[in-house]
């Protein structure tokens, strides 16, 4: 039978019926196992563009280690993180990943080269694929296809094992991976499947297990920032708005130069890689009337930008969300997507596409080479950017058009892009900022929605994080768009932000203290029919009993705030009084206002399977099956409790099997 017929028509799943007016129990405390001692908690960003790890002993806490350096970095591209690549040999094993993964393809011979496995900005597709399972495939570069789940895997892998060397090298002794609790960093705009891929995914590279689940904490990336935010001191960040010179600078002085001597400040202590947080509120925070003032996070990475409006409550200095966290697919990769255009636009759709896949190492020198030029675009930029083409695009092009680059250029009328006889691209300023601007629209438009929520009163503060906070471009747009509502304030060395942020999370879980649920959740039942106000359609006859199936019993709505730990509680009795075994289904929409489970967007997320046969059957003639959700962390909880005899049974709600 379908998931959706109805289940009292489905065999031996006669349903169960509300016994009671539901009740909530705030119950924290109940159902967690001891906490376990880890020594050392290690966190890996795993972003679309570049990774990376930072780490901090439990004992002390205060110091947070961000990896040590990698070979191989790009010119004008600070290597605090490493390119999310992997390369696959021809026999799908892992062979290597970051910088040398990159490295050693682009050293192979194209004949050679179209038989290895190489993968790039990957991650994106869990936030694109809309029916991801286990099951779901990548595409490398040569257009082979890869089970994904074995994709991160091999690369959670490649970082546990980085970590436990370098933990190992410090301490002089063989780091264990129990040792470790390990956090995970994900967009808090993904849905539960690709948050629940990640965990299965790291099941995969052994760094918890099932039995473990505590081993391992899904952070979600805007919160992490919003964690490290906090213990910013003032010496620590850029006030986008201040009048007052910032960090010793005159406010003339334009953004990008106080931008890169900030980053300067901190170079020279480069190489300790080493970062103390102070175990304060910064000082900033003291402006933030509590319970009144909020403030935003924007995480602006390569594939996605976030945003999340917290809260603090002092004393401790606990977060609480205000708003369930949105944005969308507007990260730098945008970039890369309008100069591809760019591309296509003077060369043509049908020769960049052969190109890509005739020549894709040099494809990819190409992109590596328009990175480092796009990291130097600013607003008050006066002199062009050059673009080196790499040889063999201009061989290749010669062949396939039998012209060469530089009349293609004359012929295209792309005003702004001219070559040069050093064999580059020249493109303007202006043709630079012009490649920008959809993405940055649309991260200020998105903004712009979010400011005018109702519940999105009182911004006192926006702090604009992750790898692409670093554009000047980006950093001018959302001053001038907001500037004048509330404070822009980057952090420096932004781009480690969300990893230091992961830390801290991973040292104190219980720090935020209110989400906001992203899904309504609820099981389906039967309940007495009613004339007039259930669907004649949805009426079923049992043992003379009118019922109405199909019926969604909610248990939480999306965007209701749900403190972490917190139980809903609903109690049942089967429909059947002599029923053995009772199946209970879980139910999740994005829509708040659900009554039935067969209307559209309402997916099967979980199943609890109750079995009491065996058990005493002087049961009462009305069976109590409770069952409890919990809530609040980043991963839900069910639980199913026949009274009578305790017997009980648990499940994690399950979005990918379904």
């Amino acid at each position: 039978t379908s998931a959706y017929s109805s289940p009292a028509k489905s065999l031996g799943d006669p349903g169960i019926t509300p016994l009671s007016p539901s009740h909530i129990v705030k119950d924290s405390d109940a159902d967690d196992a001891v906490e376990q001692l880890f020594l050392v908690v290690v966190a890996i960003d795993f972003g679309t563009t570049s990774s990376g790890y930072a780490y901090s002993f439990t004992k002390e806490p205060e110091c947070i280690h961000v990896m040590r350096r990698w070979e191989g970095g790009d010119p004008g591209v600070s290597n605090q993180k490493t390119p999310t690549t992997i390369l696959l040999t021809p026999e799908r094993k892992f062979h290597s990943f970051g910088y040398a993964a990159r490295d050693f393809y682009h050293d192979l011979d194209p004949t050679e080269s179209k038989h290895w496995l190489y993968f790039e900005k990957f991650k994106m597709k869990l936030h694109t694929t809309g029916n991801l399972t286990m099951e779901t495939d990548l595409t490398a570069t040569n257009g082979k296809k890869v089970k994904a789940l074995e994709i991160f895997a091999y690369a959670l892998q490649f970082f546990k094992e980085q970590a436990l060397k370098e933990l190992s090298d410090q301490g002089g002794s063989d780091f264990e991976n129990t040792e470790v609790r390990w956090v995970i960093t994900v967009p808090a705009i993904w849905k539960q499947p690709a948050k629940q891929f990640m965990r299965q995914a790291a099941y995969k590279a052994g760094m918890a297990s099932p039995e473990n689940p505590e081993q391992l904490i899904i952070a979600l990336e805007p919160e992490a920032a919003s964690i490290y935010c906090r213990k910013l001191r003032l010496h620590q960040m850029i006030d986008l708005s201040s009048r007052a010179p910032v960090n010793g600078y005159s406010p003339s002085d334009t953004i990008g130069t106080g931008f890169t001597q900030a980053k300067e400040h901190v170079r020279h202590k480069r190489q300790s890689r080493t970062f103390m947080v102070e175990n304060v509120i910064g000082e900033i925070w003291s402006e933030l009337e509590e319970g009144r003032d909020r403030y935003i996070v924007v995480d602006s990475g390569g594939g996605t930008v976030d945003m999340t409006v917290h809260q603090i409550r002092l004393p401790e200095g606990h977060l609480k969300e205000l708003y369930k966290a949105t944005g969308g697919p507007y990260g730098s990769l945008g970039v890369d997507y309008e100069f591809e255009k760019l591309l296509c636009k003077i060369f043509g759709e049908d020769f960049i596409e052969q190109f890509k896949i005739k020549r894709p190492a040099a494809w990819v020198d190409l992109m590596i080479a328009f990175e480092s030029r796009k990291r130097a675009a600013a607003p008050d930029r006066t002199n062009p950017l050059n673009i080196t083409l790499p040889f063999s695009f201009i061989d290749y092009y010669k062949k396939f058009r039998g012209h060469s680059v530089e009349h293609a250029l004359r012929k295209s009328n792309v005003d702004f892009v001219k070559w040069s006889s050093q064999g580059m691209l020249r493109m303007s300023p202006d043709a630079m900022n012009a490649l920008f601007k959809p993405t940055i629209d649309q991260i200020v438009q998105h903004l712009s929605e979010v400011f005018d929520k109702p519940e999105v009163t009182n911004v006192k503060f926006l702090f604009l994080v992750g790898g692409f906070a670093e554009s000047p471009l980006l950093q001018q747009a959302v001053q001038s768009a907001f500037g004048s509502r509330c404070r822009v304030i980057i952090p420096q060395d932004v781009g480690l932000t969300i990893l230091k942020g992961a830390v801290l999370f991973g040292l104190d879980p219980a720090v935020i203290k209110v989400r906001r649920s992203p899904l309504t959740y609820g099981v389906g039942v039967l309940n007495r029919f009613v004339e007039g106000k259930h669907p004649p359609e949805k009426l079923l006859v049992k043992d003379g009993t009118r019922w109405c199936t199909d019926v969604f019993d909610k248990f939480i709505s999306a965007d209701q705030s749900v403190a972490l730990g917190e139980t809903v509680t609903r109690s049942y009795t089967p429909a059947k009084p002599s029923q053995l075994v009772i199946v209970i289904n879980i139910y999740s929409s994005e829509q708040d206002n659900v009554s039935f489970i067969t209307e559209s967007g309402v997916k099967k997320c979980g199943t609890l399977r109750l079995d009491l046969t065996g058990t005493d059957t002087s049961v009462p003639n009305r069976r109590e099956i409770k069952t409890l959700m919990q809530f609040g962390d980043t991963e839900i909880k069910a639980m199913a409790i026949d009274v009578a005899t305790s017997k009980s049974v648990k499940v994690g709600i399950d979005f990918l099997n379904y």
